[in-house]
Order: C-alpha cells, then sequence, then structure tokens
C-alpha cells in the first residue's frame, strides 16, 4: 500500500532527478540566483516516530518535538544561509511544531502551509490532494529569490524521491511540469559547531 501510494504521488507531482547532482558550493550559487526551491526536513526530534496518538496540532505538548541538538542545528540552517548570502523570499511550513520552530529558530519568520502537513498516516487520495495543492501554490508563486518549504520526510520522499536526514535538505528547480532534483545539502560542521 505505502509504495504504491509513494509511486502514485511521484507519477503525479513529475520528479526528474539529475544522474550527476550539481556540488554544494554549485548548489548554493543556483540558490543565490534565483528561482530555486529548498525541500528542508525538520530538525533533529526528540527520540520516535510519527506522533503520539491523538496528537493536536495546536498543542506542542502532544506532539514530536524538537531536540535541543535539533534546535542548535535549526540556528545552523539559518547560519549557513546568512554566510552563503542566500535570503529566502518566502519560507512555509508544515503546521507541526517541529516544522514550525525548524523555521523560526533557522530564518525568523514562516508561514504555515497545510500542503506541507505530514502525510504519515494519510490516505492515498489525501496524500494526492496535499500534493495537488502544493503544486498549484508553487505554480502560482512569480517570485524568484529561494522559496524554503519545511516539512516531513515522508513528504519530501513523495515530492522528490529523495530520503533525507532531520535538517537535511534537498534543491529543486521547476521545470514545466516536473521537479528537477538539483542536489542536496546537510547543515555544514562549522555552522552546526558554531550553534551550539
Amino acid at each position: 500500500m505505502k509504495a504504491r501510494r509513494f509511486l502514485l504521488v511521484l507519477a503525479l507531482f513529475g520528479v526528474h532527478a539529475h544522474a550527476a547532482q550539481m556540488s554544494e558550493d554549485a548548489l548554493w550559487q543556483a540558490l543565490r540566483g534565483g528561482g530555486v526551491t529548498v525541500l528542508l526536513r525538520h530538525a533533529a526530534t526528540n527520540p520516535g516516530i510519527g506522533d503520539p496518538p491523538g496528537f493536536k496540532l495546536d498543542q506542542c505538548a502532544t506532539q514530536r518535538n524538537l531536540s535541543e541538538a535539533g534546535r542548535a542545528d535549526a540556528r545552523a540552517i539559518g547560519a549557513a544561509f546568512a554566510r552563503h548570502q542566500v535570503t529566502p523570499g518566502a519560507v512555509w511550513s508544515s503546521r507541526w511544531c517541529r516544522c514550525l520552530e525548524t523555521a523560526r529558530l533557522a530564518f525568523g519568520r514562516v508561514e504555515p502551509e497545510p500542503s506541507l502537513d505530514s502525510m504519515f498516516r494519510d490516505e492515498e487520495d489525501q496524500s494526492a490532494a496535499k500534493l495537488r495543492a502544493l503544486r498549484t501554490r508553487l505554480a502560482a508563486r512569480s517570485a524568484t529569490s529561494p522559496l524554503v518549504l519545511v516539512t516531513h520526510d515522508v513528504n519530501i520522499r513523495a515530492l522528490t524521491g529523495q530520503s533525507l536526514a532531520q535538517g537535511e535538505m534537498v534543491l529543486v528547480k521547476q521545470r514545466d511540469d516536473e521537479l528537477e532534483v538539483l542536489g542536496r545539502i546537510a547543515v555544514p560542521r562549522q555552522d552546526r559547531a558554531a550553534a551550539r
């Protein structure tokens, strides 16, 4: 069931991955050039998978949240963007607290976006609806400055075919009806060390 859903959403969104992905320096340069979207998996959390039964979106205490290391990593992500002179034009996030906190600590601002909400427990049609809604929002966006989307592993896998570590990001560019995967960036060690 999960494998079928994964293939469905990949086909729905149209993902195209480069065989040879760009170097990290080239990725930062591409971000400065504009027209690139960053899919960022939320930073490190307390142990666990998913959320406790009965969790509520408006009550962070009921969810799996960022660990202290995750908070430091989120700040390090923001430091890496600043060091590379990249200013996001917009930061959209899943409404889960771990994603919103990652965005706020990294960039100081965030716009909650329901189409980025976790698809972990979704049925096939719910996942497809979220991806359609996100595609519509992305298509309507005319700004060329980088867009950062803070979301969950399952969503990023559905959108790009890439499985990211917590706090890792994958850069994509819209090419007609496809997302072209440019490459991945982990939190740089010097920014992580400075943020702790």
